[in-house]
């Protein structure tokens, strides 16, 4: 199947794993996902409960019931969709501030700036 002058299929295979960064993308995803389940529960153990504090209810609790036209209910859980908005500014505050880490190391490149010829 292969002759001395041709990669090996695992010759063929690393290269494209380096060539395309396979490896570094598989480590990222796996450190992004633990990292948005520690802010997920930050959000939920910790700023969910400091916030109900401050209001009638918690956080998950805060809804509002709302008859439908064929005489049904329906409950819209708005205070989940804030829980999940707090989640989201902290995980892209946290990207954020890794990105401007790296960037000051010289470690990314900056795509926002135009390219000098």
């Amino acid at each position: 199947m292969s002759n001395n002058n041709s990669k090996s299929f695992t010759q063929e295979f690393f290269g494209f794993l380096k060539t395309f960064g396979i490896i570094g993308l598989a480590i990222a995803f796996v450190i992004g996902l633990a990292a948005s389940r520690l802010v997920t529960s930050l959000v939920q153990d910790i700023v969910n409960p400091t916030v109900g504090l401050f209001l009638p209810a918690s956080l998950e609790k805060m809804s509002a019931n709302v008859t439908t036209i064929s005489g049904g209910t329906s409950q819209f859980k708005y205070g989940d969709l804030i829980a999940n908005i707090i989640d989201f500014v902290i995980i892209a505050l946290i990207v954020f501030i890794a990105y401007k880490f790296l960037k000051s190391h010289k470690l990314i490149e900056d795509k926002t700036e135009p390219e000098s010829k």
